[in-house]
């Protein structure tokens, strides 16, 4: 028997999986969030052997809610469903360790079958979502999307040096590489058009 948290924010979706998977496999639904917040929490509380996550939900959406499992439960095993596999959002994903991903689209009795592959020690991105990761055009290097990240929440560039234990000067630096790679006139721009194109 494979335990499980399911985290969706849509209610009729989250509700039918439920119902489904435990028909489709030998699989036992410990619990349900609407958000990643309630994810976290769930998962922290239950313990589960898979955690089943949405990439897109409303506030904290499912990378951050890994990413928050992760400081209390390095290993929790994780299956992200997705609609958009966008390539900087897999490439977050799987820097965080995700194990899987599936399309949200994908028949109960195949994300039954992963999630027990998961289980196992397994791996598994389905065919048409790492087709798409594999269309990776994002020109900016780790550390000038750490930057720009930074950016767009509105730190300054001392706040950014510090809260990446850089020096100032290395930070403009890499600042002004993405602003040429993005051809954007301020950081805040490129930090924007960045985002855009899904590479932070």
């Amino acid at each position: 028997m494979t335990t499980v948290v399911l985290a969706d924010d849509e209610a009729l979706l989250r509700k039918a999986m439920a119902a489904l998977l435990p028909m489709e496999g030998d699989v036992a639904v410990l619990a349900e969030a609407e958000d990643g917040q309630a994810a976290a929490r769930a998962v922290l509380e239950h313990r589960p052997d898979v955690l089943v996550i949405d990439l897109e939900m409303p506030g904290t959406d499912g990378l951050g809610a890994v990413a928050e499992i992760r400081r209390t439960l390095p290993d929790q095993v994780v299956l992200m469903l997705t609609r958009h596999a966008r390539p900087g959002v897999l490439r977050r994903a799987l820097k965080l360790g995700v194990q899987g991903f599936v399309s949200k689209s994908a028949d109960p009795s195949h994300i039954a079958e992963v999630i027990a592959a998961l289980h196992a020690g397994r791996r598994w991105i389905d065919p048409d979502v790492s087709a798409l990761a594999l269309i990776d055009d994002c020109p900016l290097t780790d550390r000038e999307t750490d930057v720009l990240r930074e950016t767009g929440q509105g730190y300054s560039v001392a706040e950014i040096a510090a809260r990446l234990h850089l020096a100032e000067g290395t930070v403009r630096n890499y600042l002004s590489n993405a602003m040429q790679k993005t051809q954007t006139r301020s950081r805040h721009e490129a930090a924007r058009y960045a985002r855009e194109h899904d590479w932070l």
